[in-house]
């Protein structure tokens, strides 16, 4: 499967869960490079603080790692910097520039320096927004007609969830599943499937 398919599916309307395994297995792979990551290319320190902020809200610390833990910014800043279009990495940018534009009319602060409390008003502002985009691509998909302009938020938290569920801290430790091999291992013995 393609990366433009897979960014395409991503900003779908589909849950994460109905995905295609072929398109979880090439979000896995992107998850796995962030291991070997050379560091934040795309984002500058503030927005990249901003997407750190954003996604520990999207997916919290708990008994487990949350989506810091899971360096989900540093997934979303790979696929900035190798998947996105150069258009859409900087409408992703300017959907940033508009939560702190957003943040500083409302509570007179960038969002990264808001309240907890004041952060999580603004993201239940920001889903109200997404669903409505949501709704209002799957009814585009209905009657064949030009989707809506892409939702920030909305992109923000389907990233957030590709990235956070496929790394062993979301899928292993917080699912407590095996996550889909990338690539067939070849042939076992019978008792060691039957396991």
């Amino acid at each position: 499967m393609e990366r433009r398919e897979v960014l395409r599916l991503l900003g779908s309307a589909a849950a994460i869960s109905a995905f295609p395994l072929e398109a979880i297995a090439v979000i896995r792979q992107a998850s796995a490079q962030v291991a070997q990551s050379r560091g934040i290319q795309t984002l500058d320190p503030s927005q990249n603080a901003t997407v750190k902020t954003i996604a520990e809200l999207i997916i919290p610390a708990t008994d487990t790692p949350g989506a810091e833990g899971a360096k989900v910014n540093e997934f979303i800043d790979l696929l900035l910097t190798e998947w996105f279009d150069p258009s859409e990495t900087k409408e992703f940018l300017a959907g940033l520039a508009d939560v702190d534009a957003r943040s500083r009319k409302r509570f007179s602060s960038h969002f990264i320096d808001c309240s907890t409390w004041q952060q999580t008003e603004m993201l239940k502002e920001f889903d109200a927004e997404a669903m409505e985009f949501a709704a209002s691509q799957r009814k585009a998909a209905q009657i064949n007609a030009t989707p809506p302009p892409m939702n920030f938020f909305y992109q923000m938290k389907k990233l957030t969830l590709a990235g956070y569920y496929t790394t062993d801290i979301g899928f292993t430790q917080e699912l407590g599943k095996d996550i889909v091999p990338l690539k067939h291992a070849g042939c076992a013995p019978l008792e060691q499937v039957a396991r």
